[in-house]
């Protein structure tokens, strides 16, 4: 079997892309080969996967008319060329596309060779790029039920998946738990809240989580492990030690935590944004969720995914604009101090979850080819 896997511009679809990837390459012996662009973070981080990685020029539709606009519609011309030349030469029984606009191209001309196209929506409101390619996709897996309701049009195409990143949060097993834990100095017994800034920290988030630090030393009833993002973490723990805080209080900073999983596993209540990949780990293990949307990404798709977790009962939703260092922890300490309203957010927060996505997704494209 050979099988194209496309998707770029952000790691929310690329990790997705190569779990798919190793999943049918594991299972089917598959053939797989990578089509992205040069430009995009998957020229990076697909060639050290170890697949076959080619590229095509293509860029994102600007929303205003402007010389840049001219040429993205030509490079799009001369992706599809691209795009029509590399599956001619490699012959793929389907084509799987996860989100970003290199998918464009590239299922575009599948579809006019007749090979099976599959494209997968990792967040609750569909982009742009997977919106515009519904009614010529063969299939379309989506990660959150929520989805669903935006592909009515084609609704019979619709497979509720699961993110394939939520598969891996099976594996992590309860030494897993305990080993990280001991790593960063944490206590086995108390409960856990984890704020995590994103991988370059975000600023609204380190703010108020610094100005809650004194409440937080006051109280005995959870420990707090503070992921501050690289280029914030001097300025917070310098901001922590001038005030005498630390590990003493139940208050732990980590720059980034490469292999998270583990800790989210043993995490009681989660404070981050509210991407896509996030909400599928955290589904898929039952963690209750405070979640801060990004404003500044397209289509405010953070808010959509944010709000229907809280819609669901699995979180709590703070705007940007709304959040202080009160207001955080006032919602952390409810939760903490209400064991109820904690299991039945975990419960349901785990209802939402699909921990079988990859094996769901696998399914999906072998009927296709059927």
């Amino acid at each position: 079997m050979k099988i194209v896997v496309t998707g770029g511009g952000t790691g929310g679809h690329i990790y997705p892309a190569l779990a798919i990837a190793g999943y049918f390459a594991d299972v089917e012996n598959a053939e797989i080969l990578y089509i992205g662009t040069e430009r995009g973070l998957e020229s990076d981080i697909v060639p050290r996967s170890g697949f076959a990685f080619r590229t095509i020029e293509v860029s994102g539709l600007k929303r205003s008319l402007s010389l840049d606009t001219v040429k993205t519609f030509w490079r799009l011309g001369k992706g599809l060329v691209q795009a029509g030349r590399i599956l001619k030469e490699f012959q793929p029984d389907v084509v799987i596309g996860c989100g970003g606009y290199v998918v464009a191209p590239v299922a575009f001309m599948a579809k006019m060779r007749g090979i099976p196209t599959y494209i997968h929506e990792m967040d609750v409101l569909p982009g742009l790029t997977n919106r515009s390619l519904s009614r010529i996709a063969d299939r379309i897996g989506v990660s959150f039920e929520g989805a669903v309701k935006y592909f009515s049009h084609v609704k019979d195409k619709v497979v509720v998946a699961g993110n394939p990143r939520a598969s891996e949060v099976v594996k992590v097993s309860p030494d897993d738990i305990r080993k990280v834990k001991q790593e960063f100095g944490l206590d086995l017994t108390k409960k856990t809240v984890v704020v995590v800034s994103g991988s370059r920290g975000a600023k609204p988030i380190n703010d108020a989580t610094l100005g809650m630090l004194e409440s937080v030393a006051k109280q005995k009833n959870f420990q707090l492990i503070y992921i501050t993002g690289q280029i914030h973490y001097n300025d917070v723990v310098r901001q922590i030690q001038e005030k005498g805080y630390g590990p003493q209080q139940g208050i732990f900073t980590q720059p980034f935590v490469y292999n998270i999983l583990p800790l989210l596993a043993g995490t009681d209540i989660l404070v981050s944004r509210a991407g896509a990949t996030t909400i599928a780990e955290v589904t898929a293990l039952g963690i209750p969720g405070i979640y801060i949307p990004s404003p500044y990404v397209t289509n405010n798709h953070q808010e959509h995914n944010a709000r229907w977790l809280a819609d669901e009962g699995a979180g709590i939703m703070i705007k940007e604009s709304d959040l202080t260092p009160d207001l955080l922890y006032d919602t952390i300490s409810s939760l903490i101090e209400s064991p109820s309203k904690l299991q039945e957010m975990k419960k349901r927060s785990r209802g939402l979850g699909i921990p079988e996505a990859l094996s769901n997704i696998h399914q999906a494209v072998m009927d296709l080819l059927k």
